[in-house]
């Protein structure tokens, strides 16, 4: 699968540890530097900002998307190609993944986790095919995989399930885990369920 536009999930949080910031920037050069141009949810501080930052600054192509209740409180990055202004957090959600061959998550909070967890449903029945990948920055991501096996062992979810989703410890990863991603089709919608043994 040829990857040339990215969804990228992160957090807003400024009060951060510089190594999230910096990796969020790196991940934002790195895609730029690979020609992948990024939509995401139009934020200009933290992880956001950061990653945004660091794809403009190599040249890279930078969409955002914002809910306009937010746009009371945040003024969006003023250096994207573009930011579209829509009515819902769903609508942004919707549109983020539209014309998207991946998704990349950012360590972030509850919002970033819905939005996670949204895609990661959507590729459980078929309804997404793209490779969803973590970048683990700080480890900050193990707690979550350790969650999700458990799932597994208590048969909420299929062994299977697991290759839902890749994690990478440095954003230059990111790129190979993209390409290496298992293959996802449409008829996994009729693995969804998980069956008695």
């Amino acid at each position: 699968m040829s990857i040339r536009r990215v969804t990228v999930y992160a957090a807003s949080s400024q009060a951060l540890h510089v190594d999230y910031i910096k990796a969020a920037s790196r991940l934002g050069e790195t895609l730029a530097g690979a020609g992948i141009s990024i939509v995401y949810g139009g934020g200009g501080r933290g992880l956001m900002g950061a990653m945004a930052d660091g794809a403009i600054a190599r040249g890279g192509r930078v969409d955002g998307i914002i809910p306009k209740f937010l746009t009371r409180v945040e003024r969006g990055h003023q250096g994207l190609a573009s930011l579209e202004v829509v009515d819902t957090m769903r609508t942004r959600k919707e549109r983020m993944l539209d014309h998207s061959d991946g998704v990349i998550a950012l360590p972030g909070g509850c919002g970033t986790f819905e939005e996670l967890f949204e895609v990661m449903t959507l590729k459980r029945l078929g309804q997404y095919l793209g490779p969803i990948v973590l970048v683990n920055t700080r480890g900050y991501y193990d707690g979550l995989m350790g969650f999700l096996k458990h799932s597994v062992h208590q048969h909420f979810m299929s062994p299977n399930h697991l290759d839902i989703l890749q994690v990478v410890a440095e954003p230059e990863d990111v790129l190979d885990a993209l390409g290496d991603a298992p293959a996802w089709s449409a008829d996994q919608l009729n693995e969804a369920a998980v069956r008695a043994p």
